[in-house]
């Protein structure tokens, strides 16, 4: 089985055929867009004041607040952290982001460990949070977990900087392996597909903005 993150899994799961050309033979890139690179700036901005106390660019001057807050919290914090799960047939293991062995990938905005207890953010830059998936902190929580004994209780969040919405969500190591085996069903269908070379294209809204042009789903972007 190929290491896989939650990234990695949801475009599997919005489109096989994409997934193939992006992660498996790697022929096509994902070029980001105006609003990937918003993102990825409010992400840097957000650490290197927590980790680093650089103000704020103007630019994002309403989620000053939010950081701010969240610098005050006590604990030590890590920013941008990669974190690596190893499967073995007992359960878990901790193990490094580019381990050969790694299962789980993922890569946490900001952690905040205080003895037992634990704080665990995302930053989205989304209209809204509509859409938010949980699951995502369920993978996250559970990696922490992993490599955390000592903590036994996660308060996590999906942070909407721009909205101003928090979906959060309380996380408890009795529920580990739960959290950890969210997406069992879609990597049994990713298995299926690496085994047997068949990564069928799938129609849907994105189909305008994927990269694999050569899909008989693809269409132009509509202009607004």
């Amino acid at each position: 089985m190929t290491a896989w993150s939650y990234s990695s899994i949801k475009t599997f799961e919005q489109c096989p055929k994409k997934y193939f050309h992006l992660k498996v033979v790697k022929d096509i890139k994902d070029e980001p867009g105006e609003a990937a690179d918003y993102g990825t700036a409010v992400h840097l901005a957000a650490e290197e004041f927590i980790r680093d106390g650089k103000p704020v660019p103007d630019k994002f001057a309403y989620m000053r607040p939010i950081v701010e807050r969240l610098a005050d919290f006590s604990g030590e914090k890590r920013t941008e952290m990669k974190v690596g799960v190893r499967k073995t047939a007992t359960g878990y293991e901790p193990t490094t982001f580019f381990a050969k062995d790694v299962w789980y990938r993922g890569i946490i905005d900001l952690l905040i460990i205080d003895g037992e207890r634990a704080h665990l953010l995302d930053y989205k830059t989304g209209k809204n949070a509509k859409y938010a998936d949980m699951k995502q902190l369920d993978l996250m929580a559970g990696a922490i977990f992993v490599h955390y004994p000592q903590v036994q209780e996660i308060k996590s969040g999906l942070l909407y900087v721009v909205s101003n919405e928090f979906p959060k969500k309380v996380h408890v190591r009795e529920k580990l392996n739960q959290y950890l085996s969210v997406f069992d069903t879609q990597l049994e269908n990713l298995n299926d597909a690496l085994e047997n070379g068949v990564f069928n294209p799938k129609s849907g809204p994105l189909c305008g903005w994927c990269p694999v042009v050569e899909c008989a789903h693809w269409r132009p972007k509509r202009r607004r």
